[in-house]
């Protein structure tokens, strides 16, 4: 699990592509403290095992799944990518929860000023827009943002300075390609209220909100 809080930027340093996967070499400092064989870590959001690492650098496979689901297929050595560790039990959940499994894509269609803020606005898939919901979480390319608002094919939110500089959003423009996860719970729910609705369950989204959730 993780919580959308960037830790550092990170370089591809070597790619080894196949037909289905790709083995990828990412040159990084501080998410290699304390990293071993078999961790995880999130790139751009997506959810990796490290293979193998150096003191510089760590190694981590993605299969067709990943490729068919993500942005990674796109990437090319030298590109930046947003890293983060697992969160350790009894850390400060900075963001929210995050599971690295990303959805699907959507592409910025706007990037705008707001003061001081910077408004990007992302078109996603149709199937998509029932998980995300105004002031709700999302992460894209593994970075917790809250939504500012939503439509039927596109979200805007709004990045501060902070997020912007610290972040491969610097390097985004309109018709970027962006891995997007959507709220957990909010997945849950949807399939509780909706999916069961249709198997007959007396299960509804009243009886959740009178029982506190």
């Amino acid at each position: 699990m993780f919580t959308g809080i960037i830790e550092e930027l990170g370089t591809i340093g070597a790619m080894d592509r196949r037909p289905d996967s790709i083995r990828l070499t990412i040159q990084a400092e501080k998410v290699l403290e304390g990293t071993q064989i078999g961790d995880s870590i999130a790139v751009n959001g997506v959810c990796l095992t490290v293979t193998s690492l150096t003191d510089k650098a760590f190694t981590a496979d993605v299969m067709h799944e990943t490729m068919n689901r993500s942005s990674l297929s796109e990437v090319s050595t030298g590109s930046q990518v947003n890293l983060e560790r697992a969160v350790a039990v009894g850390s400060r959940l900075g963001g929210h929860i995050v599971s690295g499994h990303i959805d699907g894509t959507g592409h910025i269609t706007r990037i705008a000023n707001d003061g001081i803020a910077r408004l990007i606005t992302v078109g996603i898939p149709s199937a998509m827009a029932p998980f995300i919901v105004e002031k709700g979480s999302i992460a894209i390319d593994g970075i917790s943002l809250t939504v500012a608002s939503v439509g039927p094919s596109q979200f805007t939110v709004s990045i501060i300075p902070h997020t912007m500089s610290n972040t491969t959003l610097l390097t985004k423009h309109p018709g970027s390609i962006v891995n997007l996860e959507t709220d957990v719970i909010g997945k849950y729910i949807h399939n509780f209220t909706v999916g069961y609705s249709h198997q007959g369950s007396t299960l509804t989204l009243e009886k959740l909100l009178e029982n506190g959730f």
